[in-house]
């Protein structure tokens, strides 16, 4: 018996193991000494975790990835994709629609709450003398801070008013509403005739428990690999794929990946994007997505949603991937294309995916918040529980007879990218994960000053929802925020 393998079983012997006949013939194989000795204290670990005092060569092949784990459960349920929805209307009817929807969509969410039974029509406050405070709903129109005080414009499907903000404490949740976002404002006369606003109430998240796996489950989070860029970190990646592929016992029990928008480049994104692309075509940026990621072990879900530099609709909501471009990934077993947005269930586990467009507008028109804290902006969607309330700014919105931008059902894990920046928080009871990229610093990016942290891969254990992460960047600096 070899000098290595002797060690590592006087280990499991003095912990009080017995080392099946079977078990021998497989630990015998493996050369690697540091290999031999982590897998020999991982099994101990988990084995008097369950008070199970033998090692066989079932605990072998499990661990080694030569046989499955049965009770690993890698269940995806979609439970909301905007692909078969997209149903857009057409002109000033289209958008009629959209925004109906959206005010009918969230005065349903609002109606959870008490003050909910005062409503009042803009139209009755604007005709009514009031004697005490009602409240009324709208999305905003217009906010205007002047000197002391601010104005805000809300419509309703039965008209619009201004009313006025005097406090100042007020003032700034006033400051952090977009345009188009709903709100339900507390109104009373004001002295000098018009209407007063005297509180503002967002949709919001209620506090909520967090659903978790039965199984002790991972999920790798990843968005922005830009496949087909000469930026994109390929060694990186491919590397990443091969530690999910290898015997290190957590890589043996991830079961999803969720890729949150622009797997490849694109085409035609921006002004001279060809000089710095290695793949010219969108099918050549696909053909090679699918062969980095079909290396992925078929007993991992890879749920694959559309970003703004992938094919097909721009607009949001956006379709899946179209199936002309790459039938592959289509086909095969373990991968799921999915709209953006789409919200899936893993395990039981809820998870929003948007690729996260928005973030352009809001960071544009919101003061305090910046590419460099997403997670910020994250939050600012959650509370008004849309995810692309701004019309009419750089994000396009097509004109849907139903809003499928609404948060209606409230997720575990919130997941977003787009900005390039890995960071982490949580908000009532919600893991917001902002995912990063796969892309090196790109001229563009230097020239505006952003520093992405790339070639982060995301973790979740869904059953305790304890968050790691593995840096595949050469840059030992390139840290995850949180």
């Amino acid at each position: 018996m070899k000098k290595e393998l002797s060690f590592a079983l006087n280990y499991a012997l003095n912990k009080g193991f017995q080392i099946h006949p079977d078990a021998f013939k497989i630990l015998d194989d493996i050369t690697d000494v540091k290999q031999l000795e982590k897998i020999i204290k991982e099994i101990v670990k988990e084995k008097t975790r369950q008070k199970k005092f033998q090692i066989n060569q079932n605990d072998l092949e499990t661990y080694l990835g030569i046989k499955d784990d049965p009770n690993l459960l890698n269940e995806v349920k979609i439970i909301s994709d905007p692909t078969s929805k997209v149903t857009s209307g057409e002109g000033v009817k289209g958008y009629n629609a959209l925004f109906s929807s959206r005010f009918n969509k969230m005065k349903r969410i609002i109606s959870d709450r008490p003050e909910s039974k005062m409503i009042k029509s803009i139209s009755v406050v604007k005709t009514t003398k009031l004697e005490n405070d009602v409240y009324v709903c709208g999305l905003v129109t217009t906010r205007n801070a002047e000197r002391n005080i601010t104005k805000l414009v809300l419509e309703d499907p039965s008209g619009s008013f201004e009313g006025i903000i005097f406090d100042e404490e007020l003032q700034k949740t006033a400051g952090t509403l977009l345009i188009d976002q709903f709100v339900m404002a507390r109104v009373a006369s004001a002295k000098n005739s018009g209407l007063m606003i005297k509180d503002l109430i967002m949709p919001d998240i209620p506090d909520q428990k967090i659903n978790k796996s039965e199984s002790e489950v991972y999920a790798v989070f990843l968005s922005d690999l830009h496949i087909g860029s000469k930026y994109f970190m390929e060694e990186e990646l491919v590397e990443f794929v091969s530690w999910i592929s290898s015997p290190d016992p957590v890589a043996r029990k991830v079961r999803f990946v969720l890729i949150g928008g622009d797997i490849v480049d694109g085409v035609g994104i921006y002004p001279n994007q060809n000089k710095e692309l290695v793949c010219q075509t969108i099918e050549e940026q696909l053909q090679k997505a699918e062969e980095l990621l079909d290396k992925i072990p078929k007993n991992v879900k890879i749920i694959i949603m559309p970003g703004n530099h992938d094919p097909g609709r721009r607009a949001l909501p956006q379709p899946a991937i179209p199936q002309k471009y790459n039938s592959g990934l289509w086909e095969r077993e373990n991968f799921e294309m999915v709209g953006n947005p789409a919200l899936v269930s893993l395990n039981g586990v809820k998870v929003l995916m948007f690729h996260g467009q928005s973030i352009d507008d809001i960071v544009k028109t919101t003061p305090g918040l910046s590419y460099d804290k997403p997670t910020d902006v994250m939050k600012n969607l959650l509370r008004a529980r849309h995810l692309s309330p701004v019309y009419g700014s750089s994000t396009p919105i097509a004109p849907e007879v139903e809003d499928l931008l609404v948060i209606e059902d409230i997720p575990d894990i919130f997941h977003v990218g787009h900005v390039h920046k890995a960071q982490l928080d949580m908000y009532k009871g919600i893991l917001l994960v902002n995912s990063g990229s796969w892309q090196k610093q790109t001229p563009f990016q230097a020239s505006v000053g952003m520093v992405p942290n790339p070639g982060l891969a995301i973790i979740v254990n869904l059953k305790t929802f304890q968050v790691f992460h593995q840096n595949y960047s050469s840059n030992s600096n390139n840290v995850l925020q949180s």
